[in-house]
């Protein structure tokens, strides 16, 4: 019966309208990976102090990197409609995680499908509704699962016994061996869980403890800074069992871990740890068993006990993002054995960035750098030379349009985004943006309590109004104030602030963002 009903749901999906195709003499393939919260201080290209992902960063190496790299609305559904669609939140009707893609919508793989492209997504989807456009898809539900989890295949649900990180590769791997004909261009769009909350590492990662440094804005007191104090994304905040990974049998759960009301959260951790197998289960007491026994033993409190929160979130985050990066490996080694490497484009990012203790947080939704900025590499050495690096200022709003250019695809689909092609070339872009624009809507009835915001940032400053049960400018120099920690609004030179109310204004009325404070 479930099966009958996504099959009635595709064969009613609305044909798409025509598209014009340029000659071209070969087409190129997509191979899209994105992973869910991976901070880019956790990408060695990025910054090199906590974690080396030598598959990463060989995409950046062998292409383009992106410092400049940004989200329209740091949150996971929402950012990817936005990847899909090409347009703002607004448009696209995905304003925060409570809302249902539209998939009747025009998306780039319905485009590239009618274009004689294999399109498939495998992994996370995350929109609720039933993906369409693609010719093959095989989807977690919902967050997904990190051990034997269930995935959507075109309509069946099935259990896989292993780790999704692995499980996703292997079904990405598998979609491209199974496409008929073979020399079929493809776009491939591999979505993993990885490393979203509540980063559980696979058993091979269940090795080691590392001991990592504070960053230097930890302890931050949030002055001048309303929605900074208010929020409810602090890791003193952490659930003891489903986050610390503490014996659920002997743990008397104190946090409030973001949560909209308070749940049974030791019994959700349970059923977390009961979807395992006797091996899987086996090697992961023999790994946490000595932790909890230990931090019973201590009786940690105050600094102590939230700096012990902090190594091991930490320790947890980056094992996940190890995983990641091995199996990014396994897709290149495919490719390059299959001699599709360089006429595929492939893309490395993120739905958005994630605090790593930045300002005591774990987390994302604030326009703060750390989690409105996101890793993005390219590699494809027909356009892109090795070693290049870009101080742009892109969004995930570009994908779309950008594959449209790369292929010679002319669409009157109106994209609010930018190619990113002549940026990928090598080329200086006279009249590229001065300015990005950001709108975060999920509060109040979302987790982590971060109140509704919207923005601009320039190459310099960052002016953020956070509204709805607040009235509150910020302002940010980000040449002398990189961490986000003095906000000058009060201070800073009036004509400054008109300037950039100006632009923001601008931005609004040109993505038809009408505000409603």
């Amino acid at each position: 019966m479930r099966r009958l009903f996504y099959l009635s749901i595709l064969f009613l999906i609305t044909c798409t309208p025509k598209v014009k195709e340029k000659e071209v003499t070969q087409r190129p393939n997509i191979l899209f990976i994105m992973t869910d919260d991976h901070a880019k201080k956790a990408m060695s290209i990025y910054d090199n102090s906590l974690i080396k992902t030598p598959n990463l960063d060989r995409i950046g190496n062998e292409g383009i990197v992106f410092n400049r790299s940004y989200v329209t609305n740091s949150i996971c559904g929402p950012s990817r409609a936005v990847f899909l669609t090409g347009k703002y939140s607004h448009i696209n009707g995905f304003l925060d995680n409570s809302s249902r893609f539209d998939g009747s919508q025009m998306t780039y793989p319905k485009i590239l499908r009618q274009y004689g492209y294999y399109t498939s997504v495998i992994g996370k989807w995350h929109l609720k509704s039933v993906p369409q456009g693609f010719d093959y898809w095989n989807v977690l539900i919902g967050q997904g699962q990190y051990y034997n989890p269930s995935l959507v295949n075109m309509g069946d649900t099935i259990q896989h016994i292993g780790y999704a990180t692995n499980i996703i590769t292997d079904l990405a791997i598998e979609a491209l061996e199974n496409r008929i004909p073979k020399d079929q261009p493809f776009c491939l769009m591999v979505q993993q869980k990885a490393p979203h909350r509540n980063w559980m590492p696979d058993t091979t990662h269940l090795t080691g403890e590392q001991v990592y440094p504070l960053p230097d804005n930890f302890y931050d007191k949030y002055e001048n800074r309303t929605a900074a104090a208010e929020q409810d994304l602090s890791i003193d905040r952490m659930f003891m069992s489903l986050d610390m990974k503490l014996d659920p049998e002997r743990v008397i759960e104190t946090g409030s871990g973001g949560a909209p009301k308070k749940s049974d959260v030791a019994a959700g951790w349970k059923r977390n740890l009961n979807r395992m197998n006797k091996q899987q289960r086996k090697a992961w007491d023999k790994y946490y068993m000595p932790i909890s026994d230990d931090f019973f033993s201590k009786g940690l409190s105050g600094k102590e006990l939230v700096e012990w929160k902090y190594q091991r979130y930490m320790n947890d985050y980056l094992k996940c993002i190890q995983s990641v990066d091995e199996n990014v490996g396994r897709l290149l080694d495919y490719l390059e054995e299959k001699g599709l490497l360089d006429n595929t484009l492939i893309v490395y990012t993120s739905d958005q960035g994630f605090y790593l203790g930045e300002h005591g947080w774990y987390d994302k939704r604030f326009m703060y750098e750390e989690s409105f900025g996101m890793p993005m590499v390219m590699r494809y050495p027909k356009l892109i030379k090795p070693g290049t690096v870009n101080n742009d200022l892109v969004l995930n709003l570009d994908f779309a349009p950008t594959i449209m250019e790369l292929l010679n695809i002319e669409t009157n689909e109106p994209f609010q985004g930018k190619s990113l092609v002549p940026i990928m070339a090598g080329e200086k872009v006279k009249e590229w943006r001065d300015g990005i624009y950001y709108h975060y809507y999920e509060y109040p009835h979302g987790w982590h309590k971060v109140k509704r915001h919207y923005g601009v940032r320039t190459n310099r400053y960052k002016l953020i109004h956070f509204y709805n049960d607040i009235d509150q400018w910020e302002l940010f120099d980000l040449e002398n104030d990189p961490s986000e920690m003095n906000n000058i609004y009060d201070k800073a030179d009036p004509e400054l602030i008109a300037n950039l109310k100006t632009l923001l204004k601008k931005l609004q009325k040109e993505y038809g963002d009408t505000i409603s404070d």
